[in-house]
This record gives C-alpha cells, sequence and structure tokens, in this order.
C-alpha cells in the first residue's frame, strides 16, 4: 500500500468507524461520527508565547490561562509545533494555503494592507477546500494578508496615507475573506488599522481599539448561536485574535488581574474569550462533535514587556530562546492545543514536529477528501498523531523564517539556521552579531533546546546535509512528494547575513 493509500485508509476508517469515549478517554458515552462530519473550530492568537500559557510553562508561567489549560486537561498538547513564521502575515498565509509564504514575494516582514489579497484568488485555501464539501465557514478575527478598499460609489481604489490610515465606513472590499473561501467575515485587517471594523466586505463602523477583542468573542459566539440551529451543515469557524498584541488594550475588567502586566491582563482576557466559545460549544450540544484546535501566530513581542515579566518570575518562551521575530525557537515555538471528545485522549501529548502549513493536509486526511490540484505544497498531515500513531511523511524536515527573512531548517532533532545571530529583534541581532560568529549556526534540539551551543563548525557534515534538503525543497516549489511546483517569484535569497 502506498503512503497516500494508508492515509486514506486511515482516515476512512477514522470517519466511519463508532469510537468509544471509554475506551480513548475513560468516558461512558459512545461517539458516532459515521453520519456527522465534526465542526472544526481554529483559535489563533497574536504574539502569544509558549511560555505565556500555564500548563505548557507550569514551573516558569505565572499567567493564569484556566479556559486553554481546560482545553490541554482534555485534549491533547503538542510540545514541538511550530508556527511557519516568527511573525503575523507569512504565518497566516501557510496556515491558511499549506504553503510557506517565503514562496510568495513576500520575503521578509508584514504587509500593510490598502494593496492586492497576498493569497492568490486561483489559489485553493483550507476554507474554499472546506466550503466545497458542504462545510460553512466563518473568519472572526484579524486578516493580516491584505485586501483593498473601494469607493461604493466610483469604485476608485483607495491609496494608504500613512501607516494607521483607515478606510472609511462604507468602503467595500473586492477581495477579502469572502472572496477566498469563507461565507462570513467579521474582523479588522492588521493593527494599525484595528479600528476599522469589518463585516463580510464592508467596513460597518469605527470604533477604538479597546472593543474589538470582546466584539471578536461575542461574534464568535453569536456565529457558533447561528450554525447551531442548522446542526446537519457542518462548520468551521477560524478565530484569528487580534490579542494579545499591541495595542495592549485589556478592558477594564481586566486590567490588573494578573498582578503582573497588561499583556498578561490581556493574555487573561483572551483566554477568557476561549472560555466563553467552549461554552457556546457546550450550550448548543456540539462539544462531542467539534475538533477544537489552539494555537498562535507566533511568540511574544518586545511589547510585552518581557523583561519586566522575567523579573516576576514569568518566561514568555518558557525555557527556549528569543521571542516573536526571531530565527531561535521562542520565535515560532508555539502552543498547540488539539480536543476533539471521543478521538483524542484526554490530558495527553505528543512531541512530534508540526507546522501550521499542516492544517491543510490533516482536514484533507480527515475529511477523506484529495488535496486540491496545486495547493499545499507543504502540507502534512498530523492525524495519525491525535490517536498517538506516527505522522507518516513525505517532508523531510520544517522550515523556519524569521521577521528579516533568515531561513532555518529542523530535520528531527538538528537545526540549521543561516545566521549568525537571532536573525529577529533579540539580541545580538544580525548586525551586531560577534565579528568572529560563524555564519550560521547548527543546535542539537534534544541537547540543547535552549540553543546555547553552536555545533556548526564541529558539525560539518550534518549543517551540509541540512542546507543541501534546504535547498531542494525550495528550488523544487514544495517540500513534500507531488508534482513539481513554482515559486512565485524566480531566486530566493537564503543567506541573508552573507556566508
Amino acid at each position: 500500500m502506498t503512503m497516500k493509500n494508508r492515509h486514506k485508509a486511515y482516515s476512512a476508517w477514522l470517519l466511519a468507524s463508532f469510537v468509544s469515549v471509554t475506551a480513548l478517554c475513560g468516558a461512558s458515552k459512545p461517539v458516532q461520527i459515521a453520519q456527522d462530519r465534526p465542526n472544526i473550530v481554529f483559535i489563533l492568537c497574536d504574539d502569544l508565547g509558549y511560555g505565556d500559557i500555564q500548563s505548557l510553562n507550569p514551573e516558569n508561567g505565572k499567567i493564569k490561562t484556566p479556559s486553554v489549560d481546560q482545553l490541554a486537561t482534555e485534549g491533547m498538547i503538542f510540545t514541538d509545533a511550530h508556527s511557519g513564521s516568527s511573525v503575523c502575515t507569512p504565518t497566516r498565509y501557510g496556515l491558511m494555503t499549506g504553503r510557506y509564504s517565503w514562496r510568495t514575494k513576500l520575503q521578509s516582514h508584514v504587509v500593510q494592507g490598502f494593496a492586492p489579497n497576498l493569497i492568490a484568488e486561483d489559489r485553493p485555501t483550507v476554507s474554499s477546500f472546506l466550503k466545497s464539501q458542504g462545510y460553512h465557514t466563518g473568519i472572526v478575527g484579524k486578516w493580516h494578508l491584505n485586501f483593498q478598499y473601494q469607493d461604493p460609489v466610483s469604485g476608485i481604489l483607495m491609496k494608504k496615507n500613512g501607516r494607521k490610515t483607515l478606510p472609511p465606513v462604507g468602503s467595500t472590499i473586492p477581495d477579502g475573506p469572502i472572496r477566498r473561501g469563507f461565507d462570513y467575515y467579521h474582523g479588522f485587517h492588521h493593527a494599525g488599522a484595528m479600528k476599522a471594523v469589518i463585516e463580510n466586505d464592508t467596513v460597518i463602523k469605527h470604533e477604538k481599539e479597546i472593543h474589538m477583542l470582546p466584539r471578536l468573542t461575542r461574534k464568535a459566539v453569536e456565529y457558533i448561536d447561528a450554525r447551531a440551529a442548522e446542526k446537519e451543515i457542518p462548520f468551521f469557524l477560524y478565530v484569528p485574535y487580534g490579542s494579545p498584541h499591541s495595542p495592549v488594550v485589556p478592558t477594564k475588567e481586566w486590567q490588573g488581574k494578573s498582578g503582573l502586566n497588561k499583556h498578561a491582563d490581556f493574555v487573561m482576557e483572551t483566554d477568557d474569550g476561549v472560555g466563553q466559545i467552549m461554552a457556546a460549544l457546550e450550550k448548543h450540544g456540539l462539544t462531542e462533535n467539534t475538533l477544537i484546535i489552539f494555537s498562535a501566530d507566533n511568540g511574544t513581542s518586545k511589547s510585552a514587556n518581557i523583561d519586566e515579566l522575567a523579573k516576576k518570575g514569568h518566561k514568555v518562551s518558557a525555557g527556549f530562546r528569543g521571542s516573536k521575530a526571531d530565527l531561535w525557537d521562542g520565535g515560532h515555538r508555539v502552543p498547540f492545543v488539539v480536543r476533539w471528545p471521543g478521538q483524542v485522549k484526554a490530558g495527553s501529548k505528543s512531541d512530534q514536529l508540526i507546522c501550521l502549513t499542516d492544517l491543510f493536509a490533516t482536514l484533507s486526511d480527515l475529511t477523506d477528501q484529495a488535496l486540491p490540484a496545486g495547493s499545499a505544497e507543504d502540507s502534512v498531515s498530523f492525524l495519525p498523531a491525535l490517536s498517538g500513531k506516527p505522522i507518516i511523511s513525505t517532508r523531510s524536515g520544517v522550515v523556519h523564517h524569521s521577521i528579516s527573512g533568515h531561513f532555518a531548517y529542523r530535520q528531527g532533532k538538528w537545526k540549521l539556521l543561516l545566521a549568525k545571530a537571532s536573525g529577529g529583534w533579540s539580541a545580538p541581532v544580525e548586525k551586531k552579531a560577534p565579528a568572529d560568529a560563524p555564519v550560521a549556526q547548527l543546535y542539537d534540539m534534544e541537547a540543547d533546546p535552549g540553543e546555547t551551543k553552536n555545533l556548526y563548525m564541529s558539525h560539518p557534515e550534518i549543517a551540509k546535509k541540512l542546507l543541501q534538503q534546504l535547498e531542494a525543497d525550495v528550488e523544487r516549489g514544495r517540500s513534500t512528494d507531488g508534482a513539481t511546483s513554482k515559486n512565485d517569484i524566480n531566486q530566493i535569497e537564503l543567506w541573508k547575513s552573507g556566508k
């Protein structure tokens, strides 16, 4: 049996069989999933470090996160999950498309809006894929993949005038989320334009940023309420929160609650939003047949006052080095918690290496539907891991990417960084790397998860092997088996700091 057929056979068995909760979770009620495709809820926080979730950082996590901790108790924690980048836009592109963002024209940093959607109109997305199977698809939150604003009368596309330009109320959006596979959208584009509230394809109002987090939670709950009235239609709800990213604006109810600082307060308010979404599912009897995934787009930002938190005993990246924007693991190792009653053993863990680009292939596996042609070139299904089985992967490793476009490659325990320093914001930054620093870094992530001992000079054969695999994955337009694909640009520069 081929690898692809083994995937399909496993998926068919999972969807067609009766799975006993008693066997997997110790409960007494069996769950039948032959008749009902699961609802899917994916919650993505913004600038939330691995160590900001207390259950993932029990020794050095001082922020109370009871809702996500409950998800972890009732589901599975992935301890080695990574975002597609250490910053926002590229991670979101990878999540939606199953393809690394550096294959596009975006080679570093993030987009700022008032520009054509980074996702090409003809590129399949997770949402369009599920919609084609009869799922109702909704997004409540931050898009940050670019779209344009149009004058509703003249049809003229608006231009940006300054970093925080706000589109007028009434502006329409010709290439937003509802043109990329979503039936419903409520949210905003990015932090600098958070005051502009969008419903489907129209800017409906301007309001202060402090109201956005409670608004998103309310709208996510309302979406679940509405879908509960049509239980025969499965739904996919994507909730990309804009928190705890700056502006760090916890509402009055949450200000000071952490006893640490505003970032911690904002994390707690975000966690409460997760709890309200969980409660809405429970209220309508949807918990049993809903796969819920909680994660984040990258590590914690410097705007959290990381040093201040550390002095109070809270380490935002747990024991990992660096934070948002960096090539070190603190930049892109993210919380990843999955709950699916009857299918995922409560209180379980997986140490298998996964990436947020893997959502697309996983949902293909889950629904037993082939991936659309020309899609998900960097996506591998983690579905087997949900029942404690090894992930069957045709991908040799996972590519990491920093804000400045520096590359790293992870294969098994080895991690190669094509950078002299952090590749991001943490000291030392690339321009201030020691004069005698090697041109690259190599770490044994099993023996040295904190990335403290650079083995690049002592293990040149391993570094060479990883570099060759990275080069092959870049040049072939994909990192998984399949027809050779094309990157959107002809030349991708791997060595940003020189060799």
